[in-house]
């Protein structure tokens, strides 16, 4: 009975790592190797998985070990690589030998609970990002200032509206009406000269950039469900994104007669 209960132990510890990566961006194969690899440390070698982009399915179990199955679905998220980075060194240190299950179990708890960044950090990150690609796509010190400005204005909708009450594609629709918006305006209060650079660089906060590749290395490892979800769900906030931008001009356009652009 003892065996039997280190036995599901191991392979709850296994499934909540997967969760913690899977719930944080990473790719499936590093989500099904990390799973392996605590089942195969711990002793349990007729461990399997089935990972998709929202789900993970494990069980193990043959005439020497207890049967296990355990369905658990994640929805489609967000990133925090912190969280990713901690998952992969705890796995480094399990191969090592140097964690007991007990110490796994709680290493994962607190992995769990790492804090995100704060709004503050996210705001001005997004005012800087936007302002840095907008100066490599081409524009100026002005353009960059105009950037900066709209990449604020983004991240405070995002994080106090689009996020808490808005849907994913209503969200980025938003988000880029408003940062398209904001450009045109200081483009218009001569804040800036390119508006073309401005926009492109105040979106930039937006795009789903490791989700999109994360679903070029699923298609590539042969993971072609999981793959195809992710590039669905990216395309999905390009499609939305463009929208949002084209809302605007198409507004403006009706409003100015066309003499705006």
């Amino acid at each position: 009975m003892e065996r039997e209960t280190d036995q599901k132990e191991v392979l709850d510890a296994a499934m909540q790592a997967g969760h913690i990566l899977l719930e944080n961006g990473a790719e499936i194969f590093r989500v099904e190797e990390t799973m392996e690899r605590i089942c195969r440390h711990f002793g349990i070698e007729s461990g399997s998985s089935f990972v998709l982009s929202n789900g993970i399915f494990t069980t193990a179990g043959n005439e020497r070990e207890e049967i296990f199955a355990k369905v658990q679905h994640i929805p489609v998220s967000g990133t925090h690589l912190d969280r990713v980075a901690a998952v992969n060194q705890l796995s480094r240190e399990i191969e090592a030998g140097s964690v007991s299950l007990a110490e796994v179990k709680r290493r994962l708890k607190d992995i769990r609970m790492m804090p995100g960044k704060s709004k503050t950090m996210q705001i001005v990150a997004s005012g800087v990002g936007s302002a840095c690609f907008c100066y490599l796509f081409g524009g100026d010190l002005r353009d960059s200032t105009a950037a900066f400005l709209a990449g604020v204005f983004l991240y405070l909708y995002v994080i106090f509206l689009s996020a808490p009450r808005l849907s994913k594609i209503v969200g980025n629709i938003g988000g880029g009406a408003l940062v398209t918006f904001v450009c045109m305006m200081l483009y218009l209060l001569k804040v800036g000269e390119h508006l073309n650079y401005m926009i492109i660089g105040s979106v930039m906060p937006l795009i789903p950039g490791v989700p999109f590749t994360n679903a070029i290395r699923d298609i590539a490892d042969g993971d072609y469900i999981s793959g195809s979800v992710r590039m669905l769900d990216a395309l999905l906030v390009f499609f939305s994104i463009a929208m949002g931008v084209g809302m605007v001009f198409g507004l403006f356009h009706q409003l100015t007669g066309g003499t705006f652009l």
